[in-house]
């Protein structure tokens, strides 16, 4: 079949590493999964083997038609719909989300998933490999969207997917990750709102030290940021991706 390249479609059928993403969900038989982007269903078919039901989302209406004759009275619903218009209060809670993920929506998926009001327990998503290992980043490599993740969640890697393994291959490497969504909130006495506020003025100069993208971000005074970070045990002359979620609350509640 061929494949809609502005839909970002790789087809990936290989058995092993489809078991290997289901073995990611850690699937019992009474889970509901929600897989997003199910295509041809190779995915689809190891899920279906492991849970109660699959709820797969697809956005081409095609495909979408066609997935239910593939999986004869199997416990399959296919919703032909966008995944970042689909309304995830209609799951019910503790559900688990397993997806090939297209590329050039994957941190869009990533917020989608972690900031609604019902999210999964956990999200085994394959994504393209830098994605994958800026999202499981440790301080010393942090960014924006891995903080926006492990705000959020437990994540961790998986397996390395070689391009070749796809059809058409992609011009990168995949790799799967996991997100095991926090039990209770990491942000207790802070709104998100504030927190992402002093991170995104944090990020704001990459390139630059911490007080002076806090300085510039916030319209702060050099001299205040300074007081700010002495306070919250910072090196000012850090830079943002050196600074760990401890660090980013610390700084939210002073500058709050």
């Amino acid at each position: 079949m061929p494949t809609n390249k502005s839909l970002g479609q790789h087809w990936l059928k290989d058995r092993k590493v489809l078991s290997h993403i289901a073995d990611c969900a850690e699937l019992t038989s009474d889970d509901i999964v929600l897989e997003i982007g199910p295509g041809l269903g190779a995915l689809t078919s190891e899920l279906l083997r492991r849970c109660e039901k699959v709820i797969a989302v697809e956005f081409d209406s095609e495909l979408a038609r066609k997935l239910p004759s593939q999986f004869p009275g199997k416990n399959l619903e296919v919703v032909n719909d966008d995944i970042l218009s689909f309304d995830l209060s209609t799951l019910p809670s503790d559900y688990v989300v397993v997806a090939n993920v297209p590329y050039y929506i994957t941190s869009k998926i990533v917020q989608l998933l972690m900031t609604a009001e019902n999210r999964p327990k956990m999200a085994v998503l394959l994504v393209q490999k830098e994605v994958a290992q800026r999202l499981a980043a440790l301080d010393g490599r942090m960014s924006i969207l891995a903080i926006s993740a492990q705000l959020f969640a437990d994540v961790s890697l998986g397996d390395i997917v070689p391009s070749a393994m796809f059809t058409p291959p992609p011009k990168v490497d995949s790799q799967v990750v996991v997100l095991r969504t926090r039990k209770t909130p990491y942000l207790t006495d802070i709104s998100e709102k504030d927190f992402f506020k002093v991170v995104k003025a944090g990020f704001s100069e990459k390139r630059k030290k911490i007080r002076s993208s806090l300085s510039g971000g916030l319209k702060l005074s050099k001299h205040e940021v300074e007081a700010i970070l002495t306070k919250a045990n910072i090196d000012s002359n850090a830079r943002a991706e050196m600074l760990d979620l401890d660090d980013w609350v610390r700084l939210t509640r002073i500058i709050r």
